[in-house]
């Protein structure tokens, strides 16, 4: 059985890294970045699971076995680092979402005890990423965990009475549906935290100017 770190201990390790060239690292990990000329969206994920000795995981079960990893691209935009894009967290069965009470869907476990780290987001090719920040984060804020449960609940209520094809990126104050999956055809659906919960989960909703140098 895999041993996995504690998630304070996973931190500390991370943090040894901090300011690193994730590229690189990429590389000696074996870990892909680009197939087919193509971008792997999860290439630095990957990067830092190996890093921690652990499996790659797609799974729907939280990466740590009681926390998640996230690693979020960060872009300078008039001086200032902020998320470059939403995040996901993780697919929609309806079936099970329709069956199954917030405090015990896969959305609330992968929210609930999470690594979040930044990495600097360059361009499309991936040529370099800077591993920016490690931090840690509870969805424990009442008024926060109100929010986000209403969101799940919609997203609850819309399947019971309209469908699993009535969802919207339009649903969802902090947390909406949408279309993930190669092609703009598909028909598969992710819960997304939206860019303002981003922040708030990176701690970067005030966020202090930087220099892109």
């Amino acid at each position: 059985m895999q041993t996995v770190l504690q998630r304070n201990l996973a931190i500390d390790k991370i943090k040894l890294i901090l300011g690193q060239d994730l590229r690189p690292m990429a590389d000696t990990l074996e870990v892909t970045v680009r197939k087919n000329d193509k971008p792997n969206k999860g290439w630095a994920g990957h990067v830092l699971e190996r890093y921690l000795d652990m499996k790659i995981n797609s799974a729907q079960q939280p990466d740590g076995g009681d926390w998640e990893l996230k690693v979020i691209p960060l872009k300078f935009k008039k001086g200032l680092l902020i998320p470059k894009e939403t995040m996901a967290i993780t697919m929609i069965n309806p079936e099970e979402v329709v069956e199954t009470p917030f405090e015990k869907s896969h959305m609330f476990n992968k929210l609930k005890s999470l690594i979040i780290c930044g990495r600097i987001f360059e361009a499309q090719s991936e040529p370099r990423s800077i591993l920016h920040s490690v931090g840690g984060f509870d969805l424990s804020d009442p008024q926060l965990l109100a929010t986000v449960k209403e969101d799940y609940e919609t997203v609850q209520n819309a399947i019971r009475k309209t469908g699993f094809a009535s969802l919207t990126g339009r649903m969802g104050t902090l947390v909406q549906p949408r279309t993930k999956g190669p092609g703009h055809g598909s028909i598969s659906r992710a819960f997304y935290a939206r860019k303002e919960l981003v922040s708030i989960i990176l701690g970067t909703d005030a966020p202090q100017d930087a220099s892109e140098g």
